[in-house]
């Protein structure tokens, strides 16, 4: 039954007034008009894409037939259709977001092209990282100027892969500090759209961009003593967690809360990789020296570690000790037994019964909050952590077997229980 009917309904039912049923339907065309924006955008910015893709094609086809002069005309076309477009948006179309999105994605590929082209005519040498620290500075100002969001996701998609050929390059290592900056440079439009277009996808999008692409360049701090990262990286995820608990993101949905998943995930996957024994025997043999205390990792690892306790006293002050999710304090437990772990083999023990409290404690977080989702995730870290120690355990085919069915069906028995209890509570 379309909308138009069931407010006709409502109105001879006498349910509603003759103004309210106005105002239904203004509501309901206006989120109609922001979907067909939102459609409009993405099939405008896909058509940018595929006509910059196919002016380099069709360059590209007789490019070893072109003498040198044509070609350095040809490789400006796509720049000066950009800018021209550009222009006309800046001074005539500012207000129409498809036109600003559209306009500003055709010139990011435009400018990347266009330098590409240059360097292969003339057979300028660069890098790779050359060529990329160019083209980001060349773009990062229509960002701003565009108010765009595309240009800002392909922006931070750009500075990832930047990290990700100089940072963990052995050879250009003193290049990685550059995306630090070029990350910095983001910040403040992240700010407008989180102030300006706080229900957007584009922010959405941004949440999940920006902790990936910082947990991405996060080991290329690593210098000398690598080992030491591992405490940066328990509190750059306990940060983004205590972030994803935040009062702003206590009623989006779990799959927009980006910072809560990344913490979440991220935190329980180091916890499994180094409840091993390998890497405990490893780290206490490290001797330490006063130059380690002034390394980078050191460093890092120390002032998020800071950071990450005084987000947790001020997230729960003055809360109970009940409602301390059982993640929060994953990040202040794992440095006290890194620093245990440089000199006693216990360390071990007590990073597998963190991650069985977390498991067994989100279990009950899910059973209290009513939810299989957090329940059957607290079922999983368990199960995971039975799986790990038959890697490093010398436990028989039968005892493993029954510890898989045991584990089985307790998923089966949880979920059983969670069910029969929401059928008496309705």
């Amino acid at each position: 039954m379309s909308l138009q009917k069931q407010i006709q309904e409502l109105l001879k039912a006498g349910v509603i007034s003759e103004d309210t049923a106005e105002k239904i339907e203004l509501y309901y065309k206006t989120q109609d008009n922001e979907s067909q924006k939102r459609t409009f955008v993405v099939f405008d910015v896909l058509g940018a894409l595929l006509t910059g893709l196919g002016i380099i094609l069709i360059i590209a086809h007789n490019w070893d037939n072109l003498s040198k002069v044509v070609k350095t005309f040809l490789a400006f076309i796509p720049l000066f259709i950009g800018q021209i477009l550009f222009g006309y948006t800046l001074i005539k179309k500012m207000d129409n977001m498809i036109w600003r999105e559209s306009t500003s994605t055709f010139l990011f590929f435009a400018v990347g092209a266009s330098i590409a082209l240059i360097s292969q005519i003339y057979h300028l040498s660069s890098s790779i990282n050359d060529f990329m620290l160019t083209w980001l500075l060349l773009v990062l100002p229509l960002v701003y100027l565009m108010r765009s969001s595309m240009t800002s996701l392909l922006y931070i998609t750009g500075i990832s892969y930047y990290v990700l050929v100089s940072g963990y390059n052995f050879y250009s290592r003193i290049e990685y500090n550059y995306y630090w900056i070029l990350c910095f440079f983001i910040l403040p439009f992240y700010y407008w759209l989180f102030k300006k277009k706080n229900k957007s996808n584009a922010l959405i999008f941004h949440h999940w961009l920006i902790p990936l692409s910082v947990l991405l360049a996060f080991g290329t701090l690593v210098n000398h003593n690598g080992k030491f990262i591992f405490v940066g990286y328990m509190s750059l995820l306990g940060v983004f967690y205590l972030i994803g608990n935040s009062r702003y993101f206590k009623d989006q949905k779990l799959i927009n809360n980006a910072y809560k998943i990344i913490g979440s995930l991220g935190t329980i996957g180091i916890l499994l990789a180094l409840s091993f024994k390998w890497f405990w025997d490893e780290l206490r043999h490290q001797k330490l020296t006063e130059l380690q205390f002034q390394s980078n990792e050191f460093i890092v690892s120390f002032i998020l570690t800071i950071l990450a306790a005084i987000m947790f006293f001020y997230q729960y002050k003055g809360r109970s000790f009940k409602e301390i999710k059982p993640l929060s304090p994953v990040f202040f437990l794992f440095s006290i037994t890194f620093i245990i772990g440089l000199y006693s083999a216990i360390a071990v023990v007590f990073i597998n019964l963190i991650i069985l409290g977390t498991g067994i404690l989100t279990i009950k977080e899910g059973e209290k909050q009513n939810n299989l989702v957090i329940l059957n995730y607290g079922l999983i870290i368990i199960s995971m952590l039975i799986i790990s120690r038959f890697f490093d355990t010398n436990i028989s085919f039968i005892a493993r077997g029954l510890l898989f069915i045991l584990v089985g069906g307790s998923f089966f028995i949880t979920n059983y229980l969670m069910l029969k209890k929401r059928n008496n509570e309705a």
